[in-house]
């Protein structure tokens, strides 16, 4: 299965680089979304800003893509995290969520994409999973759906078995272009259970895998400052408001619902490390 998932990566990304090489006026919506992907993948405002035009093109030639849909509830979750909260944008994560599911019955990555962000965004937990569960019967092998599985668990609190759905999603891809979000739900859960040195180190591997996801170096910062080592926790937290100034990890943890005694352990490492509240 691991031969399978770090094989799949490198297919999406040869197909991608045919995409690009098309005309743009022959492009039809799954070019489309194969062409949006990337900007999707990397989980910050400009580029997935720039997918979501790409992505309304798509939906407005095959209004039920389920793909489509999908790709564009984690655009809107992106930028109701990483874009200041904004109402609208969570509320279109969960309307091309829920298109998504009632379009993508057959297919695993749609489901997965809507799993999250109705998990993240609409703050059901148990909807999401039974949506993510429904991806793995599709795809049993799908690291993604393990990898983000791994984050819902992550923020609710749930450490072990977020480690346990990230772990599977490493060894099923171990290159996967949302490797870093399993790195991240690894670094929260050590720090809920007081293994600071193991949430270090999962956290420097998110960093490494996307140096400019903003909430990687929160989850350094986390890390360092439980371990005493505040000079470069407080580097980290300057990364973080380069990355995304209007950063405020109050808002952060109300907007994904964290679980209290995970909001309690994190806001007082990011405390120390000067990150504003």
């Amino acid at each position: 299965l691991s031969a399978v998932g770090a094989i799949a990566p490198s297919v999406r990304k040869a197909e991608i680089e045919r995409v690009r090489r098309k005309r743009p006026d022959s492009l039809d919506a799954y070019d489309l979304v194969l062409q949006a992907q990337p900007d999707v993948d990397s989980g910050m405002p400009e580029q997935v800003t720039r997918a979501l035009v790409l992505l309304e093109r798509a939906i407005a030639l095959e209004p039920a893509y389920a793909l489509a849909h999908g790709n564009a509830a984690m655009c809107h979750h992106c930028l109701f995290l990483r874009a200041g909260l904004q109402e609208i944008n969570r509320t279109s994560s969960i309307r091309h969520a829920r298109s998504a599911i009632v379009h993508g019955q057959d297919d695993a990555l749609a489901l997965t994409w809507a799993g999250f962000s109705i998990g993240m965004d609409a703050h059901d937990r148990a909807a999401a999973f039974t949506t993510l569960e429904a991806a793995l019967v599709i795809s049993p092998s799908s690291a993604l759906t393990y990898i983000l599985g791994s984050v819902i668990l992550g923020w609710s609190g749930e450490a072990e078995r977020a480690i346990e759905w990230s772990a599977q999603g490493m060894r099923l891809s171990p290159f996967d272009s949302w490797a870093w979000a399993a790195f991240d739900a690894q670094a929260m859960s050590h720090l809920l259970r007081g293994r600071y040195e193991e949430a270090c180190r999962a956290a420097y591997k998110s960093v490494q895998a996307n140096p400019a996801h903003s909430i990687t170096y929160v989850q350094l910062a986390a890390a360092l400052a439980k371990l005493g080592r505040l000079d470069e926790a407080r580097a980290a937290a300057a990364r973080v408001l380069e990355l995304q100034p209007a950063f405020r990890y109050s808002r952060q943890f109300a907007g994904v619902n964290c679980a209290p005694a995970l909001a309690k352990a994190l806001g007082s490492a990011l405390r120390d490390a000067g990150l504003p509240e």
